[in-house]
């Protein structure tokens, strides 16, 4: 089965079409989904709890397909596009085995989960895009990564590796997938921007280790 082209994409320019983003209060959704609306889109937002308006679909990540009603099931139908970036915070505490767990059950099996549904709906989305994160490349000190590039074998290596394979199963119902890895966002508004600003402002700001670690950045709306 042949895949949509990127200029057949529901999110390409001139296209009008149902996006659901998982992940829809942080940072990056946030931002995204005004975006998507003021280019016309009707955005769906995957919530935990119940939904409080049309806009709204109820999702628990850790939940199996099989363990979800028929009716929310059935919510899922006739979206054109999904945007995933729903996961845990990893700068939220320290990673003992607890976090490590919840990093990577938010992300790997929220996924897995997610695009279980997908499939089994009776016209997948044509475009599934989920985030992952340059921080699965290996610390090579001043060596450029491309999409190219081996991920490593660390904690964040597999995790990665893992969750970009659990949004790969889209491909096998003919969707379009797309990976972001993506670095560092920056924005005022949140992220280690909003954390280190303050303490610039009251000149405490200052160098990093080093300050010869490289460290891939985007702005946020550089991103959106």
């Amino acid at each position: 089965m042949g895949l949509p082209s990127a200029s057949s994409s529901p999110l390409a320019e001139g296209n009008r079409s149902l996006i659901l983003v998982t992940g829809a209060s942080g940072l990056v959704g946030s931002a995204l989904i005004p975006s998507l609306e003021q280019q016309g889109h009707r955005v769906i937002r995957a919530v935990r709890t119940d939904p409080r308006g049309e806009n709204e679909i109820r999702w628990r990540p850790l939940e199996s397909p099989e363990e979800i009603p028929t009716k929310e099931r059935e919510a899922f139908e006739k979206i054109d596009a999904v945007v995933h970036l729903a996961g845990e915070n990893i700068a939220a505490g320290r990673w003992n085995d607890e976090r490590k767990h919840k990093i990577r059950s938010s992300r790997v099996d929220a996924t897995r989960n997610l695009v279980s549904l997908l499939r089994q709906l009776s016209s997948p989305p044509s475009t599934f895009i989920s985030a992952s994160a340059v921080g699965g490349y290996p610390s090579d000190g001043d060596e450029e990564m491309t999409e190219d590039s081996p991920l490593g074998d660390g904690f964040l290596g597999n995790l990665c590796r893992d969750w970009e394979n659990a949004a790969s199963m889209m491909e096998e119902v003919g969707t379009r997938v797309v990976r972001l890895r993506i670095g560092l966002v920056l924005s005022p508004d949140g992220g280690i921007l909003a954390k280190l600003l303050p303490l610039f402002r009251f000149c405490l700001g200052s160098r990093i280790g080093s300050g010869r670690q490289w460290m891939s950045w985007i702005d946020l709306d550089d991103l959106v």
